[in-house]
């Protein structure tokens, strides 16, 4: 049961959220393929103490979908493909978004936060806009998955959650970044905001 009343929703978010979560499998096997195909190369430095809040994140993206779901809405209806056109474009920002970051990561992209020996600071693409594009993404597809499943009141107990573990593993990887590219880092995080443009 959810947390809150649900919402009624319909078909076609259910199929926006469901075409997006396909996307975002073909682009992740396609990352992890990249990954792979890179030199091999020891980490410099690794710190799987993120697994833990790699662990609070999902916890907290799974409760934003956690629960019945009410389909009651006329599929054809203006509400229904209002969210289903929403559901879409969070969904295909968060692969757009994952996709552009995990090209301009190429064999720097990992799951645990680490640096290569041969590693570079990456500063293009989305990492020229914002610090933390994956961790954007993740957020968007949180926000989907929740408006599909007409869950959005489970965003008060989900998005907190899912916030500290993000907050804990950005604080892992700047230790790890830092370490690595030092004063270079420094002048980037002093450029680049980690999450909002301009902002936060």
């Amino acid at each position: 049961m959810a947390f809150i009343p649900l919402d009624p929703v319909g078909l076609p978010g259910l199929a926006a959220l469901a075409i997006g979560f396909l996307a975002g499998l073909t682009t992740l096997l396609l990352a992890r393929a990249r990954g792979r195909s890179a030199p091999p190369s020891a980490d410099s430095e690794r710190r799987n103490a993120s697994i833990v809040w790699i662990v609070v994140q999902g916890i907290g993206i799974g409760l934003a979908g956690f629960g019945p779901i009410h389909i009651a809405l006329d599929p054809l209806s203006p509400k229904a493909l209002i969210e289903a056109g929403v559901v879409l474009a969070l969904m295909l920002g968060a692969v757009w978004l994952f996709d552009s970051a995990s090209r301009a990561m190429g064999r720097n992209w990992a799951l645990v936060a680490r640096t290569r020996d041969d590693g570079q600071l990456v500063e293009t693409g989305p990492f020229a806009q914002i610090r933390n594009p994956i961790y954007v993404s993740l957020a968007c597809v949180m926000v989907a998955m929740a408006i599909a499943y007409g869950h959005t009141a489970n965003l008060l107990v989900a998005a907190p959650l899912f916030a500290l573990g993000t907050w804990m593993r950005v604080r892992h990887e700047e230790v790890v970044l830092r370490a690595a590219f030092g004063p270079a880092f420094d002048r980037y995080a002093a450029r680049v905001k980690r999450f909002v443009p301009g902002l936060l």
